[in-house]
């Protein structure tokens, strides 16, 4: 079975390296499939779940905040805004900012950028979303 070179990296450092034979990510316009020799490609990720199958062993996962995609036939690489394990992501934590995200968009806090505090709320939704898909998965 043939492979491709999977590279997940973010400013905090290297999350993930290794073969897959499958890898999904959030794209911006989807998710994105992505096998070995697959077409050249470069996307903006939006937040969301990055799944790697690996030839062998067990499916990983991880969360995203967004970042870049970059497709050549051997190799994925995904520079990550911020990027944490499926292990590290703590559904209560995602719950919270979710909360405070929805409080900041209503206007409960003073003064907001409306903006931002989008950017803000979907950015929760996401982290709370794969919290609770990745739960059941641990």
């Amino acid at each position: 079975m043939s492979s491709i070179q999977v590279d997940i990296v973010s400013a905090e450092g290297e999350i993930f390296t290794g073969k897959a034979s499958m890898v999904f990510a959030p794209g911006e316009m989807g998710e994105i499939g992505i096998a070995p020799r697959h077409a050249p490609l470069l996307t903006k990720l939006k937040p969301g779940e990055v799944r790697v199958q690996p030839s062998e062993g067990q499916e990983q996962f991880f969360y995203v905040t967004g970042g870049i995609l970059e497709v050549q036939p051997t190799q994925v690489t995904v520079l990550a805004d911020s990027a944490l394990r499926a292990e590290d992501l703590d559904e209560d934590v995602a719950l919270e900012a979710r909360e405070k995200a929805r409080e900041a968009l209503e206007g409960k806090h003073g003064e907001i950028d409306i903006e931002q505090a989008q950017r803000d709320l979907v950015e929760a939704e996401a982290r709370f979303r794969a919290a609770e898909k990745l739960k059941g998965r641990r």
